[in-house]
Protein backbone atom coordinates (compact mmCIF):
# COMPACT_ATOMS: atom_id res chain seq x y z
CA UNK A 1 0.00 0.00 0.00
CA UNK A 2 1.19 3.56 -0.46
CA UNK A 3 1.21 5.82 2.22
CA UNK A 4 -1.95 7.19 1.49
CA UNK A 5 -3.72 4.75 3.36
CA UNK A 6 -2.23 3.99 6.67
CA UNK A 7 -4.32 2.13 8.57
CA UNK A 8 -7.97 2.40 9.55
CA UNK A 9 -7.99 6.21 10.23
CA UNK A 10 -7.71 6.69 6.51
CA UNK A 11 -10.10 4.42 5.31
CA UNK A 12 -12.40 5.84 8.04
CA UNK A 13 -11.93 9.24 6.85
CA UNK A 14 -12.17 8.36 2.97
CA UNK A 15 -15.33 6.44 3.97
CA UNK A 16 -17.10 9.69 5.96
CA UNK A 17 -15.94 12.13 3.29
CA UNK A 18 -17.68 9.10 0.42
CA UNK A 19 -21.16 9.17 2.56
CA UNK A 20 -21.52 13.09 2.70
CA UNK A 21 -20.76 13.82 -0.72
CA UNK A 22 -23.46 10.93 -1.56
CA UNK A 23 -26.11 12.20 0.89
CA UNK A 24 -25.68 15.87 -0.84
CA UNK A 25 -26.24 14.39 -4.64
CA UNK A 26 -28.94 12.09 -3.16
CA UNK A 27 -30.51 15.25 -1.04
CA UNK A 28 -31.53 16.55 -4.99
CA UNK A 29 -31.41 13.23 -6.84
CA UNK A 30 -34.26 11.27 -4.73
CA UNK A 31 -34.67 7.42 -4.82
CA UNK A 32 -31.76 6.51 -6.95
CA UNK A 33 -29.20 5.91 -4.21
CA UNK A 34 -27.30 3.10 -6.08
CA UNK A 35 -26.74 4.69 -9.09
CA UNK A 36 -25.67 7.76 -6.82
CA UNK A 37 -22.71 5.47 -5.51
CA UNK A 38 -21.61 3.74 -8.35
CA UNK A 39 -21.40 7.38 -10.22
CA UNK A 40 -19.52 8.48 -7.22
CA UNK A 41 -17.19 5.60 -7.17
CA UNK A 42 -16.12 5.83 -10.60
CA UNK A 43 -15.10 9.35 -10.01
CA UNK A 44 -13.11 8.29 -7.06
CA UNK A 45 -11.35 6.06 -9.26
CA UNK A 46 -10.90 9.02 -11.57
CA UNK A 47 -12.45 7.45 -13.89
CA UNK A 48 -14.85 8.49 -16.84
CA UNK A 49 -18.62 7.94 -16.50
CA UNK A 50 -21.34 6.93 -19.48
CA UNK A 51 -25.09 7.57 -17.98
CA UNK A 52 -27.08 5.68 -20.48
CA UNK A 53 -31.16 6.06 -20.35
CA UNK A 54 -34.02 7.50 -22.29
CA UNK A 55 -34.89 11.36 -22.01
CA UNK A 56 -36.63 12.63 -19.20
CA UNK A 57 -35.26 10.48 -16.20
CA UNK A 58 -32.27 12.93 -14.91
CA UNK A 59 -29.56 12.01 -16.57
CA UNK A 60 -28.47 15.48 -17.02
CA UNK A 61 -29.47 16.37 -13.55
CA UNK A 62 -27.22 13.67 -11.45
CA UNK A 63 -24.16 14.52 -13.70
CA UNK A 64 -24.90 18.51 -12.72
CA UNK A 65 -25.22 17.46 -9.15
CA UNK A 66 -21.92 15.38 -9.02
CA UNK A 67 -20.15 18.29 -10.49
CA UNK A 68 -21.33 20.83 -8.56
CA UNK A 69 -20.58 18.90 -5.17
CA UNK A 70 -16.94 19.55 -5.96
CA UNK A 71 -15.46 22.89 -5.82
CA UNK A 72 -13.65 22.88 -8.98
CA UNK A 73 -14.10 24.18 -11.90
CA UNK A 74 -16.89 22.67 -14.35
CA UNK A 75 -17.67 22.95 -17.93
CA UNK A 76 -20.25 21.69 -20.01
CA UNK A 77 -20.97 20.61 -23.46
CA UNK A 78 -23.99 20.78 -25.45
CA UNK A 79 -23.30 17.85 -27.92
CA UNK A 80 -24.94 18.74 -31.29
CA UNK A 81 -24.43 17.46 -34.76
CA UNK A 82 -22.74 20.99 -35.76
CA UNK A 83 -20.28 20.27 -32.78
CA UNK A 84 -16.92 20.73 -34.15
CA UNK A 85 -13.48 18.43 -32.98
CA UNK A 86 -11.93 21.83 -32.29
CA UNK A 87 -14.69 23.53 -30.06
CA UNK A 88 -13.93 20.22 -27.73
CA UNK A 89 -10.48 20.74 -27.55
CA UNK A 90 -9.38 24.44 -28.96
CA UNK A 91 -7.46 25.98 -31.32
CA UNK A 92 -4.77 27.67 -32.58
CA UNK A 93 -5.42 31.84 -33.42
CA UNK A 94 -3.53 34.17 -34.53
CA UNK A 95 -2.68 36.82 -32.09
CA UNK A 96 -2.00 40.50 -34.09
CA UNK A 97 -0.61 42.49 -31.21
CA UNK A 98 1.78 39.46 -30.19
CA UNK A 99 2.35 38.60 -33.61
CA UNK A 100 1.95 34.53 -32.98
CA UNK A 101 -0.63 31.84 -32.79
CA UNK A 102 -2.22 31.65 -29.20
CA UNK A 103 -3.61 28.30 -28.10
CA UNK A 104 -7.56 29.03 -27.09
CA UNK A 105 -8.56 26.04 -24.65
CA UNK A 106 -11.84 24.06 -25.56
CA UNK A 107 -14.50 22.88 -23.33
CA UNK A 108 -12.38 19.83 -22.14
CA UNK A 109 -9.84 22.08 -20.10
CA UNK A 110 -11.80 21.72 -16.77
CA UNK A 111 -11.95 19.65 -13.68
CA UNK A 112 -15.53 17.92 -14.70
CA UNK A 113 -16.66 17.82 -17.70
CA UNK A 114 -20.53 17.40 -18.54
CA UNK A 115 -20.95 15.64 -22.16
CA UNK A 116 -24.53 16.38 -22.65
CA UNK A 117 -26.28 13.70 -25.45
CA UNK A 118 -22.97 12.87 -26.06
CA UNK A 119 -23.97 10.38 -29.12
CA UNK A 120 -26.17 13.76 -30.33
CA UNK A 121 -22.80 14.62 -32.41
CA UNK A 122 -21.20 13.24 -35.24
CA UNK A 123 -18.50 10.54 -34.67
CA UNK A 124 -15.67 12.94 -36.07
CA UNK A 125 -16.45 15.17 -32.91
CA UNK A 126 -16.97 12.53 -30.19
CA UNK A 127 -12.97 10.84 -31.07
CA UNK A 128 -11.89 14.46 -30.33
CA UNK A 129 -12.29 13.03 -26.49
CA UNK A 130 -9.89 10.23 -27.15
CA UNK A 131 -6.64 11.40 -26.40
CA UNK A 132 -8.10 13.70 -23.71
CA UNK A 133 -10.18 10.91 -21.91
CA UNK A 134 -6.80 8.75 -22.24
CA UNK A 135 -3.60 10.74 -21.39
CA UNK A 136 -5.65 13.88 -20.46
CA UNK A 137 -4.19 15.98 -22.79
CA UNK A 138 -4.76 17.17 -25.87
CA UNK A 139 -2.83 17.35 -29.08
CA UNK A 140 -3.40 20.36 -31.38
CA UNK A 141 -0.66 20.97 -34.12
CA UNK A 142 1.98 18.75 -32.94
CA UNK A 143 1.99 20.76 -29.35
CA UNK A 144 0.34 19.16 -26.22
CA UNK A 145 -1.66 20.53 -23.92
CA UNK A 146 -2.38 19.03 -20.37
CA UNK A 147 -5.72 19.40 -18.18
CA UNK A 148 -6.39 20.17 -15.42
CA UNK A 149 -6.29 17.10 -12.47
CA UNK A 150 -8.57 15.86 -11.47
CA UNK A 151 -9.83 15.27 -14.77
CA UNK A 152 -13.14 13.48 -15.07
CA UNK A 153 -15.76 13.06 -17.79
CA UNK A 154 -19.45 12.83 -17.27
CA UNK A 155 -21.17 12.03 -20.00
CA UNK A 156 -25.11 10.95 -20.98
CA UNK A 157 -26.42 9.23 -23.84
CA UNK A 158 -29.67 8.35 -25.15
CA UNK A 159 -30.24 5.03 -26.32
CA UNK A 160 -29.91 4.31 -29.60
CA UNK A 161 -32.98 4.23 -30.80
CA UNK A 162 -34.03 7.76 -30.56
CA UNK A 163 -33.32 9.79 -33.70
CA UNK A 164 -30.69 12.05 -34.03
CA UNK A 165 -28.55 9.72 -32.44
CA UNK A 166 -24.98 7.97 -33.48
CA UNK A 167 -23.47 4.82 -32.02
CA UNK A 168 -20.31 5.20 -30.24
CA UNK A 169 -16.91 4.22 -31.17
CA UNK A 170 -15.62 0.93 -29.46
CA UNK A 171 -12.31 2.83 -28.84
CA UNK A 172 -14.64 6.12 -26.78
CA UNK A 173 -16.63 3.12 -25.16
CA UNK A 174 -13.49 1.88 -23.61
CA UNK A 175 -12.44 4.85 -22.24
CA UNK A 176 -15.39 4.98 -19.75
CA UNK A 177 -14.71 3.47 -16.73
CA UNK A 178 -18.14 2.61 -16.25
CA UNK A 179 -21.87 3.00 -17.90
CA UNK A 180 -24.68 2.88 -15.51
CA UNK A 181 -28.18 3.73 -15.90
CA UNK A 182 -30.98 5.47 -13.63
CA UNK A 183 -34.75 4.35 -14.54
CA UNK A 184 -37.87 5.52 -13.58
CA UNK A 185 -38.13 6.51 -9.64
CA UNK A 186 -40.69 5.26 -7.98
CA UNK A 187 -43.77 6.35 -6.88
CA UNK A 188 -42.84 8.20 -3.77
CA UNK A 189 -39.48 9.78 -5.29
CA UNK A 190 -41.31 10.49 -8.64
CA UNK A 191 -44.21 12.69 -6.44
CA UNK A 192 -41.11 14.63 -4.70
CA UNK A 193 -39.57 15.27 -8.23
CA UNK A 194 -42.85 16.80 -8.83
CA UNK A 195 -43.34 18.60 -5.60
CA UNK A 196 -39.21 20.10 -5.90
CA UNK A 197 -39.89 21.05 -10.00
CA UNK A 198 -43.33 23.32 -9.02
CA UNK A 199 -40.94 25.27 -6.27
CA UNK A 200 -38.34 25.67 -8.91
CA UNK A 201 -35.57 23.94 -7.40
CA UNK A 202 -32.86 22.47 -9.64
CA UNK A 203 -29.65 21.10 -9.55
CA UNK A 204 -27.99 24.21 -9.78
CA UNK A 205 -28.85 24.63 -6.06
CA UNK A 206 -26.42 21.40 -5.10
CA UNK A 207 -23.45 23.42 -3.19
CA UNK A 208 -20.30 21.99 -3.17
CA UNK A 209 -19.31 19.87 -0.08
CA UNK A 210 -15.37 19.18 -1.18
CA UNK A 211 -12.64 20.89 -2.89
CA UNK A 212 -10.34 19.96 -5.51
CA UNK A 213 -7.62 19.49 -2.96
CA UNK A 214 -9.71 16.86 -1.12
CA UNK A 215 -10.99 14.97 -3.94
CA UNK A 216 -7.26 14.76 -5.33
CA UNK A 217 -6.31 13.02 -1.98
CA UNK A 218 -9.08 10.58 -2.29
CA UNK A 219 -8.10 9.35 -5.90
CA UNK A 220 -4.37 9.40 -4.39
CA UNK A 221 -5.87 6.83 -1.75
CA UNK A 222 -8.08 4.41 -4.41
CA UNK A 223 -4.44 3.75 -5.67
CA UNK A 224 -3.68 2.41 -2.64
CA UNK A 225 -6.36 -0.17 -2.23
CA UNK A 226 -4.34 -3.88 -1.60
CA UNK A 227 -5.09 -5.76 -4.82
CA UNK A 228 -3.96 -9.54 -3.56
CA UNK A 229 -2.45 -11.97 -6.37
CA UNK A 230 -5.55 -13.86 -6.40
CA UNK A 231 -7.55 -11.60 -7.00
CA UNK A 232 -6.30 -9.72 -10.32
CA UNK A 233 -5.93 -12.90 -11.26
CA UNK A 234 -9.52 -13.79 -10.80
CA UNK A 235 -10.57 -10.13 -12.70
CA UNK A 236 -8.03 -11.02 -15.43
CA UNK A 237 -9.98 -14.99 -15.71
CA UNK A 238 -13.23 -12.76 -15.82
CA UNK A 239 -12.02 -10.46 -18.73
CA UNK A 240 -10.70 -13.87 -20.91
CA UNK A 241 -14.00 -15.45 -20.58
CA UNK A 242 -15.49 -12.81 -22.31
CA UNK A 243 -13.34 -13.08 -24.78
CA UNK A 244 -13.94 -16.97 -25.87
CA UNK A 245 -17.25 -16.76 -25.65
CA UNK A 246 -19.55 -18.10 -29.20
CA UNK A 247 -21.77 -14.90 -28.87
CA UNK A 248 -19.16 -12.35 -27.98
CA UNK A 249 -17.57 -10.27 -30.94
CA UNK A 250 -15.47 -8.62 -29.02
CA UNK A 251 -14.60 -9.44 -25.53
CA UNK A 252 -13.23 -7.14 -22.36
CA UNK A 253 -9.72 -5.15 -23.33
CA UNK A 254 -6.64 -5.20 -20.80
CA UNK A 255 -7.94 -2.11 -20.17
CA UNK A 256 -11.14 -3.10 -18.96
CA UNK A 257 -9.33 -5.08 -16.69
CA UNK A 258 -7.90 -2.29 -15.88
CA UNK A 259 -10.86 -0.76 -14.87
CA UNK A 260 -12.54 -3.23 -13.37
CA UNK A 261 -9.74 -3.29 -11.01
CA UNK A 262 -9.69 0.51 -10.11
CA UNK A 263 -13.41 0.41 -9.55
CA UNK A 264 -13.11 -2.32 -7.21
CA UNK A 265 -10.10 -0.48 -5.18
CA UNK A 266 -12.64 2.67 -4.86
CA UNK A 267 -15.58 0.82 -3.89
CA UNK A 268 -13.62 -1.49 -1.40
CA UNK A 269 -12.44 2.03 0.22
CA UNK A 270 -15.92 3.59 -0.19
CA UNK A 271 -16.58 1.21 2.29
CA UNK A 272 -13.69 1.56 4.95
CA UNK A 273 -11.36 -1.26 3.65
CA UNK A 274 -7.71 -1.14 2.36
CA UNK A 275 -8.48 -4.29 0.08
CA UNK A 276 -10.30 -5.67 -2.58
CA UNK A 277 -12.64 -8.48 -1.78
CA UNK A 278 -14.26 -10.75 -4.60
CA UNK A 279 -17.83 -8.84 -3.55
CA UNK A 280 -16.27 -6.12 -4.40
CA UNK A 281 -15.21 -7.22 -8.00
CA UNK A 282 -19.00 -9.14 -8.89
CA UNK A 283 -20.87 -6.17 -7.63
CA UNK A 284 -18.85 -3.46 -9.92
CA UNK A 285 -18.32 -5.89 -13.01
CA UNK A 286 -21.09 -5.30 -14.85
CA UNK A 287 -21.00 -1.57 -14.44
CA UNK A 288 -17.70 -1.58 -15.62
CA UNK A 289 -17.40 -4.43 -18.30
CA UNK A 290 -21.10 -4.72 -19.84
CA UNK A 291 -20.67 -1.42 -22.56
CA UNK A 292 -16.82 -3.29 -23.46
CA UNK A 293 -19.23 -6.56 -24.17
CA UNK A 294 -19.66 -6.16 -28.18
CA UNK A 295 -22.40 -9.10 -28.83
CA UNK A 296 -22.81 -10.82 -32.63
CA UNK A 297 -25.83 -10.03 -34.40
CA UNK A 298 -27.34 -12.96 -34.05
CA UNK A 299 -27.16 -12.73 -30.23
CA UNK A 300 -28.69 -10.00 -30.22
CA UNK A 301 -31.57 -11.04 -32.63
CA UNK A 302 -32.12 -13.80 -29.38
CA UNK A 303 -32.45 -10.58 -27.02
CA UNK A 304 -29.26 -11.60 -25.52
CA UNK A 305 -27.65 -8.64 -23.47
CA UNK A 306 -24.45 -7.66 -22.53
CA UNK A 307 -25.55 -7.71 -18.88
CA UNK A 308 -26.52 -11.34 -19.35
CA UNK A 309 -23.54 -12.30 -20.31
CA UNK A 310 -21.73 -10.83 -17.69
CA UNK A 311 -23.64 -12.22 -15.54
CA UNK A 312 -23.21 -15.59 -16.70
CA UNK A 313 -19.50 -15.31 -16.87
CA UNK A 314 -19.29 -14.58 -13.15
CA UNK A 315 -21.70 -17.49 -12.33
CA UNK A 316 -19.09 -19.97 -14.20
CA UNK A 317 -15.33 -18.59 -13.01
CA UNK A 318 -13.71 -19.79 -9.87
CA UNK A 319 -13.92 -16.99 -6.93
CA UNK A 320 -10.82 -17.23 -5.14
CA UNK A 321 -11.59 -18.17 -1.54
CA UNK A 322 -8.30 -17.81 0.07
CA UNK A 323 -7.55 -14.41 2.55
CA UNK A 324 -7.57 -11.59 0.16
CA UNK A 325 -6.37 -8.60 2.75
Amino acid sequence: MISDIDGRADTAWFAERFERLAANVESFIRGKSDVVRMALVCMMAEGHLLIDDVPGVGKTSLAKAIAQSIKGSMRRIQFTPDLLPSDVTGVLLFDAGRREFVFHEGAVFANIVLGDEINRASPKTQSALLEVMAERQVTVDSQPYAVPRPFIVIATQNPVEHGGTYDLPEAQLDRFMMRTKIGYPDHDAEVEVIVNGARGRTSDEVGPVMDTEELARMTRMVTGVHIAPAIASYIVTISDATRRMDDVLLGVSPRGSLALAQASQAHAISRGRGFITPDDVKIMAPYVLSHRTILRPEATLRRLTPEKVIAEVLQSVYVPTQRTG
